[in-house]
């Protein structure tokens, strides 16, 4: 039903609220998996790092920088990612004064199943909504949210 305004749907602060719901819900359905697969010490701001680590590995400074995070902070985050297994530092080989921080096999399994996990959860999310009005959805989203909003920093957003 129209508000007075002539807008569909409930208040305009639930948007937020209901993106932010939706991001939630997904995140902890895909943690609840990953842990059932033999990933249970995985949190959300580990598997922003590793994404921010990447294929070809990275800095403590380049993880802090795409986390929005300090050096120091991502370095703590990555402490915890070297003792669970996920990750290792390593010479830079194109620098010998800089360590890289790579993905270990286990880190880069975790992020492989992470990948499937979303894609089920996506197709939950088809089955819901059917495939067409999803499709719409996120197509909706890609024409609002600036191309540059695809981040890793929300760790550092939600902190600072």
């Amino acid at each position: 039903m129209p508000d007075s305004r002539g807008r569909e749907g409930g208040p305009a602060f639930e948007l937020p609220l209901l993106l932010l719901a939706g991001f939630r819900s997904l995140i902890d359905e895909l943690h609840a998996e990953l842990a059932r697969q033999g990933h249970p010490e995985v949190r959300p701001v580990y598997g922003f790092a590793m994404q921010a680590i990447g294929l070809d590995g990275a800095t403590a400074t380049e993880v802090g920088r795409r986390l929005g995070v300090s050096k120091q902070a991502a370095g703590k985050t990555v402490d915890r990612l070297e003792h669970l297994g996920y990750a290792e530092r390593v010479d830079d080989p194109t620098d010998a004064r800089r360590k890289l921080i790579r993905l270990t096999p286990r880190g880069m399994d975790s992020l492989a199943r992470s990948a499937v996990i979303f894609e089920d959860l996506r197709e939950r999310w088809a089955d819901a909504l059917g495939a067409r009005r999803l499709g719409e959805l996120e197509a909706d989203l890609r024409t609002v949210v600036p191309a540059e909003a695809f981040r890793l920093d929300v760790a550092g957003w939600f902190g600072g």
